[in-house]
Parts: C-alpha cells; structure tokens; sequence
C-alpha cells in the first residue's frame, strides 16, 4: 500500500504578522509547503483587500497571498495584545514582518524581545531599505523600489519613452522568494546549531540581486545591450520571437531561404534592411499555425502575447492543473494559482480557501497555547483579540 507523500515542511509553526505581497507571500508558499501559518491581523484592513473587487469577504489577491493559512485579529497596540502576541511567538518556530523597521520593537514584540524567550525562534524582518542605513525609514511599495533600482530608468533608455511602472508587483514577488529561501536555509541552520535567527531583508536589495542587468550599473558597461523578445504583427494578434536579431537571421536564412539584397551594404544599413525583411516575412503569412510551425522549422522560439483574459487558455496551464479551487469560507470555491515546486516524492499545494479576519481565534489558542474558549472570550473581552468578522457578519 502507498503511503500519501509528505509535505516538506510539516510540523513547523509560522506567525504572519505581514501585510499586502511581500510577506504574505513567504507565508503562502511556506504554507502550501506544509507549514502551519497563522495569519495575525492588526487593525486596520490589509491594502490587498483594496487591488480589486471584493467578492464573499475578499479580493482576489488576498485569496492569493492568504490561502490555506488560518487568521487570529490581535491588537497590538495594547499591551494585553502584544503579550498575547508574545505568548505565541513563543512557540512559534518562524515569524514573518514587513512592519517599518523599528515599529515591532515600539510595540514590545521585536526581535530581542521575542527571541530572548524563544531562542529557536527565525524571524523574516522585510522592509524596503533594510534596517538599518540611511533610508531605513522610508515608505516602501513595488513601485518605490521598481524605481530606485534602475529598473524603471533602465527601460525608459531602451525603449526611448518616457519611465513607466511595470503592471506587477515584481519587486514583493523578488523579495518574497528571497525570503522563503532565507527561512528555509536559517531552519536548516538551527537544526545544525540549536539556535534561530534574524534575517533582515531589503527589497532594495531583493531586486538588485535577481536582476540580470545589474552587472552594467556594477561595471560601468553601457549601453545595455536588451536581450528582449520582439513583437510582430501576426495572423489572430500579436506574436513574440525570443532570438538575437543576429541569431533570428542566420536561423530564417539558413530554414527559409531569407537573403540580404546588398550584402555589401553598411552594416547598420544591412541590420536596418534585414530586421524589415523579417517583418514582412512574418506579415506575409495568412494562418497563424503555418507561421508558428515555420518558426519552429527554423529552431526559433516564439510566444503568444497572452492577455489578462486568454493567459489561463494556455494549455500548458490547463493540463497541468496550475489553477486549483480553493474554498471561499462561503460555502463554495475559488481558484488560486498553485506554488510551481512539483516534488517527485512530497506535496506542495493550496490547503485551503483565505480565511476571515479573526475566524481562528479561539481555534489557534486552544491549539497553541491550551486556552478554552471561555478564555478566548477573556481575551476578547480585554481588547487584546478583536472579534471575529465572520461573527459580526
């Protein structure tokens, strides 16, 4: 008889005390990992339930970010709150911020605070400039960062257009993935040394660290060169080839007989010549199956501009189940994206729908710290736990 595979990460206590993309998203993929995360609501409403309309309590990407986690309200701003708090940082194996750095320490559950009574403790402190520094204080969202990283300058001297955000939070997401990876290797040092760890994370430094294009801003080497797909007009809509200009040539050729009408010309003049030959190679086609079947003759790799409405037709998306439901905490589903890691002897998946604010409260001291529920009600009563939404529904 098989046994059902096992998810890499059970047994292990997560608070999520994050807010928006950048931390809930490590608690979501540490989460459909297997961990038990426990999203701890602060008053105030989470900027993710704003991106987009609510439907049954919750925005989409709240329902993305939040999934599967179970969700206690506490107001740390008292003090029965934050020793509430404390109590469960204390049996906890990871706690995740995003908090401006030093508010944590303001409300008497920081770092030192924390793990002076729960010395296995890891802790994921994300801010925008990191810690410490001269810009520790700033706000700090996607596009701040998209900015001060060169991202957003970099495209506007490629494309030669004005500077533009990009249309995703990619520098939350960046960071995000970096701080799995940090939990995960500082839990694997703690099974080495007993002890947890502090892992302060910049988002500044997320995006400069991931970002391929760095090397010129290191080295002084420019201009960039763009190693970007080109766009065509094509039968049934728009069409991305991803090949050097140079290479795309030299594939068309060799497949399709394409030829340089002055091979003695200027090379700027031959480039020029040949990127316009290519258009209308492309153009001349009537049936956009011939075309992607010429591509793929020529060893090209090409795209589908997908579009908000057509990505999830992808079939690649469609068989291999990358949009799963989830429950809606209103008697029916939602779908959520899954997390990419498919283990050939582990599960990683979605185990629930996003809960309401508050909807665990009793549930998780009962089962983190024994209380019973006429103690939870106690709680409640003293303002340290909010009550739950779905109650005052």
């Amino acid at each position: 008889m098989m046994t059902q595979p096992q998810f890499p990460l059970s047994g292990i206590r997560v608070l999520d005390l994050s807010r928006a993309i950048s931390g809930p998203y490590v608690g979501r993929m540490l989460c459909d990992l297997g961990a038990e995360v426990v999203k701890v609501e602060v008053p105030g409403t989470d900027i993710t339930q704003v991106f987009g309309p609510r439907s049954r309590g919750h925005t989409g990407l709240y329902v993305q970010m939040n999934a599967g986690k179970r969700n206690i309200s506490v107001d740390l701003g008292s003090e029965a709150g934050a020793a509430l708090l404390r109590e469960l940082a204390a049996r906890a194996d990871v706690v995740i911020e995003n908090f401006r750095p030093g508010t944590l320490d303001r409300l008497g559950v920081g770092w030192t605070v924390l793990s002076a009574a729960n010395p296995r403790l890891v802790m994921l402190a994300v801010s925008g400039f990191g810690q410490t520094g001269p810009e520790v204080g700033r706000q700090a969202y996607a596009p701040v960062v998209h900015a001060e990283s060169g991202l957003l300058g970099r495209q506007a001297e490629v494309s030669g257009d004005p500077p533009q955000d990009v249309v995703m939070a990619l520098a939350d997401s960046v960071t995000s993935l970096h701080g799995t990876i940090a939990v995960l290797a500082a839990l694997r040092l703690r099974d080495a040394s007993g002890r947890g760890q502090y892992l302060d994370l910049s988002m500044l430094e997320a995006m400069l660290a991931t970002d391929d294009y760095t090397h010129y801003s290191l080295e002084g080497t420019y201009p960039v060169f763009p190693a970007t797909g080109t766009i065509f007009p094509a039968p049934g809509g728009p069409l991305l080839i991803s090949a050097d200009p140079k290479y795309l040539w030299y594939r068309l050729a060799g497949s399709h007989g394409l030829a340089d009408p002055d091979a003695d010309a200027p090379t700027a003049q031959r480039i020029a010549v040949r990127a316009e030959i290519i258009r209308r190679w492309v153009a001349g086609f009537t049936d956009r199956n011939e075309l992607i079947a010429a591509l793929e003759a020529a060893g090209v790799a090409w795209a589908d501009v997908r579009t908000p409405a057509t990505v999830m037709a992808s079939p690649t998306v469609i068989a291999r189940q990358i949009a799963v439901d989830v429950d809606d905490r209103s008697g029916g589903t939602r779908p959520v994206v899954r997390m990419p890691y498919r283990f050939s002897a582990g599960r990683c998946e979605p185990r629930g729908g996003a809960a309401f604010v508050g909807e665990h409260n009793a549930e998780v001291l009962a089962d983190w710290l024994g209380l019973t529920e006429d103690q939870a009600a106690e709680l409640e009563g003293s303002g340290a736990l909010l009550p739950s939404e779905r109650v005052a529904r």
